[in-house]
C-alpha cells in the first residue's frame, strides 16, 4: 500500500453546512450511546463531499470532535481508507480508472489515455481549469461491465473512450451523465438481454392462457417430503412386529467376603 500524507497546504477551519450538521445527528441515532464513534465513516465521506472531494486536515479535526473520539483514530481511518482523497481533487469530477487485469483487457488503456489528454498527464493532478482529476485505481466491483471508472460515488460502465469522452463532456457542462452501463444492458445482465430463466414453463404451473386476467404468476409449488416414522423407544417394552427387544440384563453373581 502507498505511503498516504496529508496534502502540505491546509484550510485554516472546516465545519458542517447546518443541512449536513443535521443529517450526521440523524446517523447518531442508528448508534448505541457511547458507540458515536463507529458513524466516523459515512460521516468523514459527508465531509469529504462538502469540501469537495477531499479530506482536509481541519475537516478530520472536526469529525473526531462531533464523535467524541480522538483525532488520532480519525486519522488513522482517513489515511489508511484509500476513498478518502487527502489532497485536493477537481471540482467536478474526480475520476479513478479501473485497472485491474478484466478492465485493461476490456480497453481501460484507452480511458487512461484519455484522462492524460483531456485532464492532467499524471495522476493525482488537477485540470488547467481545476475541474477535473484522475488515478489509477484496483478493482471497483464491476468486472462483468468492465471497462469502468468510479466519480465520485457513481460508477460508469461499459465504456469506450467515445463514450467516456462524453461523459466528461456532460460533466463539463454541468450536467449529471446517467451512471452504470453505458450500453444496452440492465446492470450484469447480458448484453442483449437474458438468456436463462426465459420460460415462464420452467417455474410456474399455470400458463398464462389459464390464469384469470390481472392475476398475478402464483408462487412455485413447494414440495413437503413426507416425515421420517420416529425411533422407537429403546427403553419401552413393547416393539413393533419384526424388531428386536431390550436386551436382559444378566443377574449379578454375589461378591465373596473375605
Amino acid at each position: 500500500m502507498s505511503v498516504r500524507r496529508l496534502h502540505p497546504v491546509q484550510p485554516d477551519s472546516f465545519s458542517f453546512t447546518p443541512e449536513n450538521l443535521a443529517w450526521a445527528k440523524k446517523q447518531l441515532e442508528k448508534y448505541p450511546p457511547g458507540k458515536q464513534a463507529s458513524a466516523v465513516i459515512p460521516v468523514m465521506w459527508r465531509a469529504q463531499e462538502q469540501n469537495d472531494g477531499w479530506v482536509s486536515e481541519p475537516a478530520i479535526r472536526f469529525v473526531a470532535e462531533f464523535l467524541g473520539m480522538p483525532f488520532i483514530r480519525a486519522y488513522e481511518i482517513a489515511t489508511f481508507y484509500t476513498l478518502f482523497q487527502l489532497a485536493p481533487v477537481g471540482r467536478k469530477a474526480h475520476v479513478q480508472v479501473c485497472g485491474t487485469t478484466p478492465c485493461m483487457l476490456r480497453g481501460a488503456g484507452d480511458l487512461i489515455e484519455v484522462c492524460k489528454r483531456r485532464i492532467a498527464a499524471a495522476p493525482h493532478e488537477l485540470s488547467g481549469d481545476g475541474d477535473f482529476s484522475w488515478e489509477e485505481v484496483e478493482c471497483l466491483g464491476a468486472c462483468v461491465n468492465a471497462p469502468m471508472v468510479e466519480i465520485f460515488k457513481d460508477t460508469y460502465e461499459d465504456l469506450t473512450a467515445e463514450s467516456f469522452e462524453r461523459i466528461l463532456d456532460e460533466i463539463a457542462a454541468g450536467r449529471m451523465p446517467r451512471p452504470g452501463p453505458q450500453v444496452d444492458r440492465q446492470f450484469s445482465a447480458p448484453v442483449g438481454g437474458p438468456t436463462t430463466l426465459t420460460d415462464a414453463a420452467i417455474y410456474d404451473r399455470h400458463p398464462p392462457e389459464d390464469r384469470p386476467a390481472g392475476s398475478p404468476a402464483p408462487e412455485p409449488a413447494v414440495t413437503v417430503p413426507p416425515a421420517k416414522a420416529a425411533k422407537p423407544d429403546p427403553s419401552s417394552e413393547e416393539t413393533a412386529p419384526g424388531l428386536k427387544g431390550p436386551k436382559e440384563r444378566k443377574p449379578r453373581k454375589p461378591r465373596k467376603e473375605n
